[in-house]
């Protein structure tokens, strides 16, 4: 029983969570889709684009969730001013982060010659990274509010705001890659636009409904009250960069793993982005369930109850195996047909019939690894939960892709491989610290 009311409990919390973040990837397989109508060489353009500019906000995004297991510490005791006061200084925190993000993405930029990526799809790269790039700060700031309405549990209000955003982003990619509606037919150039639009009204959105909700008074008047204050900044760093480190380095893996695709061609650039467009539905759908994990754990933590923390950690993970098993199977009935989605080009298509089954194979360890991780990011242990990455992603992982890769003759192949090895053993040395961090708490 206590189990199903623990399950019943992340589904009620990381339904919401999961609708939003889908309509992210709605948005990301339509814009996928319409560019890669357009043109192929767009469509490599921006695999190699999404996938460096996506790395960071991935990184920033982890950095934010600071905010987390700071909420559930005081939800579990309705501290709810002192809620808003640490929304306060989040903003000023990811702000801060936002500041290196941009110049380190910046120092990309000014050195995209050295990446050696495909000559012809400079003049489609540059203009498409310097838009994305200027949407960054939004996503950052939107990320605070994301945070505080998901930590107290109201996740519907994020699941809508997110909604209409990419509803309008969907309609913006619509007119501006084709030109409709009188508008110039922008191409890849129009999609990154458009997305700068609809990050800026998100940000907007979360900003009108925190000021206009009548039940956030209480953690308004914490906002308005609380001052910047260095300890909070200081505790908010000391949480939120080893996460951003951990999610960093995942998302750098896929980065480098991208550009070592490009060293292969442009056709490989576009498989690759349709095989990732694929691979972030159910990567969302796990990343919403472990946020619910680390909601649930942050709060028990909060009432120092440590075995419903292990009993949120343990049914997170039964619903991570049901979830891998069941979405692994939908994408195996799908595996021939689901690139034809994307692009009609042959050649693009017999390659995304070759990196489908990998990704199939990876289901299971990267569920299993997500649930892991935000359960101990809900506890704070989050040092541990970044070395744990840098030694299974950069240690293992990619170096085992590049020598099958290019040592073993196995081209994309073998670079895909470096997925299911990294989240194996992810899952591995989070499921040992998991239990160290559980059995010691255990303990009178």
């Amino acid at each position: 029983m206590e189990y199903k009311k623990h399950i019943k409990s992340l589904i009620l919390l990381g339904l919401p969570i999961i609708i939003g973040q889908l309509g992210n990837i709605v948005t990301g397989l339509a814009d996928t889709v319409m560019v890669g109508q357009h043109s192929t060489e767009e469509l490599a353009a921006a695999s190699f684009v999404n996938n460096v500019i996506n790395a960071f906000i991935i990184l920033g995004t982890g950095f934010s969730f600071n905010y987390t297991p700071i909420i559930g510490e005081h939800i579990a005791v309705n501290k709810r001013i002192a809620i808003g006061g640490w929304l306060k200084n989040s903003l000023m925190a990811n702000f801060t982060t936002t500041a290196i993000i941009l110049f380190l993405l910046a120092l990309i930029y000014l050195n995209l010659g050295m990446l050696d990526q495909p000559e012809e799809l400079m003049p489609l790269i540059r203009p498409y990274y310097m838009v994305l790039m200027a949407s960054v700060v939004f996503v950052m700031l939107s990320n605070s509010f994301r945070q505080f309405v998901e930590g107290i549990m109201d996740a519907s209000v994020s699941m809508w705001v997110l909604t209409i955003v990419n509803a309008i982003n969907i309609m913006g990619n619509y007119l501006l890659i084709y030109g409709k509606m009188g508008l110039p037919e922008l191409g890849l150039l129009g999609a990154g636009i458009s997305t700068l639009l609809s990050r800026i009204f998100m940000l907007l959105l979360f900003v009108l409904i925190f000021i206009k909700q009548e039940k956030y008074k209480p953690f308004r008047q914490g906002f308005l009250v609380t001052p910047f204050r260095k300890a909070y900044w200081k505790r908010l760093n000391l949480i939120g960069w080893p996460i951003a480190f951990q999610q960093g380095i995942e998302a750098a893996t896929f980065c480098i793993t991208t550009i070592m695709i490009g060293w292969l061609g442009g056709m490989e650039l576009a498989a690759h982005q349709v095989a990732i467009a694929v691979s972030t539905v159910s990567f969302t759908i796990y990343l919403g369930l472990g946020s619910a994990v680390a909601i649930r754990t942050s709060m028990y933590k909060g009432l120092k109850d440590w075995k419903n923390v292990r009993r949120v950690t343990a049914s997170g993970i039964m619903m991570a195996v049901v979830l891998s098993v069941t979405l692994s199977f939908l994408l195996y009935l799908c595996c021939d047909t689901i690139g034809g989605y994307f692009t009609d080009d042959a050649s693009v298509l017999q390659i995304v019939a070759v990196l489908i089954p990998i990704l199939i194979a990876y289901q299971f360890g990267d569920s299993i690894q997500i649930v892991l991780a935000n359960a101990l990011r809900g506890l704070s242990d989050v040092t541990s939960i970044m070395v744990i990455s840098f030694v299974s992603y950069f240690i293992i992982a990619i170096p085992a892709g590049y020598a099958l890769a290019f040592f073993l003759n196995q081209g994309i192949a073998g670079i895909w491989m470096s997925y299911p090895i990294g989240f194996t053993c992810s899952v591995a040395l989070l499921g040992w610290r998991a239990l160290r961090v559980m059995q010691v708490k255990r303990k009178p």
